[in-house]
């Protein structure tokens, strides 16, 4: 029976980590916005740069706002009602948000939930991040190297700060978006891989 009660804290923190995670904010504001499907534009992706696409820059800016937020929240929720547990949290919102059973686990690529996810766990690395991401998308204008830089950052940076607690989740889930932008990588070392602000050149993705 103790055993029992051991594993609902845990639990209850994945599953309520992961609902939040899954909402597809992309898919709603788009829909909302009179934009349409998401899922038929572009790269089907239901992130923030595909929404972009649809020309709805206040619609791509609120999804990335969102999609950060419900990241950050549902760590900061379950580390106030179940401490202890906000690495479970982070781990559930994060894979709420790539695979959310909502859209048959077809998801986002979680740059953007990731950071929030880090911004929850210990704010200077969420600097780290911001500064990697907005600095490679500024400079070079291409969303999934900036995107993949600043997940493969984080880790690396919770070591120089010492929050080695934090190292091995954050590795696994900057892998996470690697794996997410295989398509990306193709493209990468194709040429083809679209600048934000410019068509985007087929295939799709």
């Amino acid at each position: 029976m103790q055993t029992e009660i051991l594993w609902v804290a845990p639990t209850l923190s994945l599953v309520l980590s992961y609902l939040l995670g899954s909402i597809p904010f992309g898919v709603i504001l788009t829909r909302l916005g009179g934009a349409g499907d998401l899922r038929t534009i572009g790269s089907g992706n239901i992130g923030a740069t595909n929404v972009l696409r649809t020309g709805r820059k206040g619609l791509a800016a609120a999804t990335l706002l969102l999609d950060m937020a419900k990241g950050a929240v549902a760590v900061l929720l379950v580390a106030h009602l179940f401490p202890g547990n906000a690495l479970l949290a982070a781990a559930g919102a994060f894979i709420g948000h790539c695979y959310p059973v909502w859209l048959k686990f077809k998801g986002g690529k979680g740059v953007a939930t990731l950071m929030g996810i880090v911004v929850a766990l210990y704010w200077p690395l969420g600097l780290v991040y911001a500064v990697v991401w907005l600095g490679l998308l500024a400079g070079l204008r291409i969303s999934s190297v900036a995107g993949m830089a600043a997940a493969l950052s984080a880790p690396f940076a919770a070591a120089l700060f010492g929050r080695f607690d934090l190292v091995l989740l954050l590795l696994a889930l900057a892998l996470i978006v690697l794996w997410k932008h295989r398509e990306n990588v193709d493209r990468l070392f194709s040429g083809t891989e679209p600048r934000i602000g410019r068509p985007k050149r087929p295939p799709g993705g």
